[in-house]
């Protein structure tokens, strides 16, 4: 595959990211490595993520100690815009990784779920 076949948006601190790069690793994938957390995602990306998503919205959103500790609530991020707004806010609410390849897009959790795009 070509390098800009498949993309994935990394948190190399995050053990699902790591599992995801390590079977793409395996699996002899030339990908693209995002750590959008040190390169903050434009609207224009996430906008992508929503629009290649088979999930709803909220899914890409992490509800997490961190949502809590912002003192967020769930009911008010179900709309694709909630979630844009939020995500550019707070990246590090972004569940992850996203992988990206031939206009689709998946949230690797379970880590296998990237077996899906290959």
């Amino acid at each position: 595959m070509r390098m800009a076949d498949v993309t994935i948006y990394h948190n190399p601190k995050c053990s699902k990211s790591r599992e995801t790069l390590a079977i793409l690793e395996a699996r002899g994938v030339d990908c693209q490595v995002i750590e959008y957390l040190d390169n903050p995602l434009d609207r224009a990306t996430v906008a992508g993520f929503l629009d290649l998503l088979e999930s709803p919205p909220e899914a890409l959103v992490r509800k997490d100690k961190r949502f809590r500790e912002l003192g967020l609530n769930e009911a008010d991020y179900q709309s694709a815009e909630a979630v844009l707004d939020l995500i550019i806010a707070h990246p590090e609410l972004m569940q992850r990784p996203v992988v990206l390849r031939g206009g689709k897009a998946r949230i690797t959790r379970p880590a296998e779920l990237v077996n899906d795009l290959l």
